[in-house]
Formats: structure tokens, sequence, C-alpha cells
């Protein structure tokens, strides 16, 4: 088995780990050593070219066991090693509606809370009903409800701490051949439906996929535009002055594509702020490069290392930063390295 860690992550960068440990099933995990880090598909994570000096535990617990059936809904435990493709692929074949727009998002399930992962309209916060973890701190196994993972956009309390191992996690879904009311614009243009329609679950996951696909978004070997960690940043969420100096900065350039909310904050587009800041798609010839496709994602295209894709997302950061004065911060966890 190789140590490096490249061969564990889809970004294929970081230098090698101590040693490797596999769980296979919940058990395993939770008696997986106390400093070990935990990792799963990879897909989120950007490991130092350093490594990681000491014990990593792959996830490898795979399973989805349905909990209860009601009249509406059904409830299904899902293990942290699932992946999560296959998680949303089995919801749509079975008439659970939920997650189809989440369909092509790599990694495992386990991790979907930790990220409180989001896409088109849609995260898993709105369907977790529990997460299964151990308290590394204590060692015990809690079920933890929603209020207690703390979920907010793109994190919850698991995200930037070693102190939980996720098991398994609960979904709660609607017994439903359709999907739930389209809320995306872009995925309501490619369906042909308006905001709020449903559309049959297989519908709303063939046009997710296509989507995702002409973003370099779903994993494929034959394609290096997707060896990446998907969106690199997270989309800036401003108070409304700095929305308002943003938009002064912007002048000339168009309306920042935003999304207000009824707390008063905007969020922004961050793919709108890298290209009108000069980085357009393919930007940074060489082995670590920003997607053909999409400007959210840094690709590597091999024979780089994880110092150059820092150096990228960094220069990227700085860049923004100087032009519209709005600081963006990374999405991945950050593994023995740093922005």
């Amino acid at each position: 088995m190789p140590d490096s860690l490249s061969a564990y992550t889809t970004l294929g960068l970081g230098g090698p780990a101590q040693r490797v440990l596999i769980a296979t099933n919940a058990d395993e995990l939770a008696q997986s050593p106390a400093n070990s880090f935990i990792l799963a598909g990879g897909s989120n994570v950007v490991v130092g070219d350093g490594g990681y000096p000491g014990t990593v535990v792959l996830v490898r617990s795979v399973g989805v066991t349905v909990r209860e059936v009601e009249a509406d809904t059904v409830t299904v435990t899902v293990e942290a090693g699932e992946p999560w493709d296959r998680v949303v692929a089995q919801a749509v074949e079975a008439g659970w509606s939920g997650i189809e727009c989440l369909s092509g998002v790599p990694g495992s399930a386990g991790a979907t809370p930790i990220q409180n992962v989001g896409a088109y309209g849609q995260e898993v916060a709105e369907t977790i009903t529990a997460v299964r973890a151990l308290d590394r701190t204590t060692g015990e196994r809690l079920v933890m409800t929603p209020e207690e993972c703390r979920f907010a956009y793109r994190t919850s309390v698991f995200k930037h701490s070693d102190r939980w191992v996720v098991l398994s996690v609960d979904f709660r879904l609607a017994r439903s051949p359709e999907s739930a009311p389209v809320r995306y614009a872009e995925l309501a243009r490619a369906l042909g439906v308006e905001i709020g329609h449903r559309v049959p679950l297989a519908d709303a996951r063939a046009a997710v996929l296509e989507l995702r696909a002409g973003k370099g978004m779903v994993l494929d070997q034959a394609d290096p535009d997707t060896r990446s960690v998907g969106s690199f940043f997270t989309n800036p969420v401003l108070e409304a002055a700095a929305y308002t100096a943003l938009r002064e900065r912007a002048a000339g350039l168009g309306e920042p594509p935003s999304w207000p909310s009824p707390e008063g904050v905007v969020k922004v587009s961050a793919a709108w702020l890298i290209d009108k800041a000069g980085f357009t798609k393919g930007y940074g010839p060489g082995p670590v490069s920003i997607s053909t496709k999409h400007t959210l994602a840094l690709t590597h295209r091999g024979g780089g290392s994880t110092a150059d894709l820092l150096g990228l997302a960094r220069e990227i950061r700085d860049g923004v930063k100087n032009r519209f004065g709005v600081t963006l911060h990374p999405e991945p966890v950050l593994v023995n390295c740093e922005l």
C-alpha cells in the first residue's frame, strides 16, 4: 500500500503518512487511534507536501439501512464511508426525494455533515435528522441532533475540529417520485421549468450531473479538470456595507451575482469575483491551474505539488482582495499546510 496520501485524494497531491490504517465498519472507525487523521473520499481535503506525521485512518465502512418508513417519509442510516453519489442514486431509484440535486458530489456520506454539503439549491442539513459520532475527548458515541451539529453555510461543529469522528448519518427523505421544488435558477433553466416547480427525480439527477460535468465537477479520470477539490473558495457572505462597497468597486463590470438573505447579509459569487479580477478559466499554465471549465476549481494536471496549488490559491485570493476588497476563504480542509 503506498504511503503517499496523494493516492487517496482527488487532487492527487499530498506527502506520506507515517502509517495508514483501514476502518471497514463503525466499530473499527470508533477504535481508531486518538490522534489519527480520518480520511474518507479525499475530495475536500488538501494535504501538505510534508504529508501527515502520524496515523491516517481510511474510512471504508459502507451500507444504507432503512431505519423508519412513514406515510410520506423514509429515514435511512448511511455508513460514513458509503460513496455519496451512490446514496443519491439509490434514493432516486427508490423514489426518495430531497438529495437529488446533490448528485455527482464526490466523497463519502460521512463527510457531508462536516461540510454541510450543498449544491443547486439543496444542502444536507435540510434532510439530516441525526449524526452518530465518536467524541474523542470522552470516548463516547453520541447521537447528535441537527441543532447540536450547528449547521451553517458550508460548515458545522465538525469542521476544523479533531474532536469528532462521524460514524454514520441519518437522512429523512420524502417518499415521492418528484424532486423537491427547484430553487436554483441555472437548474430550472436546464430543466425548462420555473423556480418552485417539481420534476421527476431522474430528470433532476440527470440535469445536475450534466451541469456538474460541464464544469468539471464530476470525477473523470480522463479529464484533468476534475482533479480538484471542487469549489476551492466559498462564496463570500457580506454585510450590507461591504456589499455596497463591492458594488462601487465593481462599477463598469456589471452587477455582481448575489443572493440576499433575510438576516440582511448578502452572499456573492466567488467565481464572478475571481473572473473579474483577471483570473479566467485555464489561468496558470503548468502543473496547477484554474479549471478550463469553472473558475472556482483549482486543478492539478500532474507533476505538481501542494505548494504549487497553494501558491496559485494565494495569488487568486490576494488579487480578488486588491481588486474588490473582499477576502476569499478556502472551502476544503487544509492538512499540514495553510493558505
